[in-house]
């Protein structure tokens, strides 16, 4: 059961990184989205056949998951999971910081495979632990936002609410009275969702897919040992794990450096768009985005 599980957590990591990547390229284009008008932004991506295509296919990587977390320990699942930000780098011109970046997220991830026992006794957590877990990963979400820089901000926090809601399936999945956790786990999924579409319009595809996917794998393995008694190894293989999650906190500054140089680099004149621009220059329907591939989105 457990080797099943880990296949059918590696084919899931395989559909929602190579979703998120379609969704990147189409939402990057598009014009900026708005919390304040949520119906016409769902509207505009589900307009565009590539996004619709990665988002079915993200859909369809969570019910593999799911189906995952019934066969195989939380942590073995999300270590078999990690290596989904491969796909994420795949065909991308990397920038010094993002090269240190995803280096470190692959030795990070390499050592958190290596320090986990086929054999890793699971149980079903307490309730209470579960739920202060949640409504911490929804403030420390919160912050990020203000505190990275805006692509960076955004996909960090889409992975740590992905996580949460990645904690909450867990304790759905035992059934009975936890099926209560349903609700949060989609509110917490519900969010991330939505900062990573924010996320995608503010920055790379690494700076933003590549964070929460990082810590999307990350949270969940700390929350294995944390919340649901999923011992950390001894000898070598602690020493292991405490190490991957060091470059696993390396790999994630090193992204949003990398963030930080994008968003520090000289803009093009033409960028700026203020009372002086021509109706000419503005697309068909007036809006500010030029000859239609810029964006400026306020974050």
């Amino acid at each position: 059961m457990i080797a099943l599980g880990l296949l059918l957590a590696v084919a899931s990591s395989v559909a929602i990184n190579g979703g998120y990547a379609l969704q990147h390229s189409s939402a990057a284009r598009l014009p900026p989205l708005s919390l304040r008008r949520p119906v016409r932004s769902l509207r505009s991506l589900a307009a565009e056949r590539r996004w619709l295509v990665g988002f079915l296919g993200g859909i369809g990587g969570w019910v593999l998951y799911v189906v995952a977390l019934l066969a195989a320990p939380l942590s073995l699942v999300q270590a078999a999971s990690a290596g989904g930000i491969g796909v994420l780098a795949v065909g991308q011109r990397l920038r010094g910081a993002e090269r240190a970046g995803v280096l470190a997220a692959f030795l990070g991830l390499a050592l958190l495979g290596l320090s986990l026992s086929s054999h890793a006794p699971s149980s079903h957590g307490h309730a209470g632990a579960i739920v202060a877990w949640l409504l911490a990963s929804a403030g420390a979400a919160a912050v990020v936002t203000r505190l990275l820089p805006g692509g960076a901000g955004y996909g960090t926090a889409a992975g740590i609410l992905y996580a949460a809601g990645d904690v909450g399936t867990k304790a759905a999945v035992a059934g009975g009275a936890r099926l209560w956790f349903v609700p949060a786990l989609l509110a917490c999924h519900g969010l991330a969702f939505v900062a990573m579409q924010l996320a995608f319009q503010r920055g790379g595809r690494l700076a933003t897919a590549g964070l929460a996917v990082l810590w999307t794998n990350a949270l969940p393995i700390a929350a294995g040992s944390v919340l649901f008694a999923e011992a950390l190894p001894g000898a070598w293989r602690g020493a292991a794990r405490i190490a991957a999650f060091a470059l696993v906190l390396v790999a994630a500054v090193a992204l949003s450096t990398g963030q930080e140089a994008i968003d520090a680099a000289p803009r093009p004149a033409t960028l700026p768009i203020d009372s002086s621009v021509n109706e000419r220059d503005r697309g068909d329907n007036g809006d500010d985005r030029g000859d239609g591939h810029l964006l400026c989105p306020d974050g």
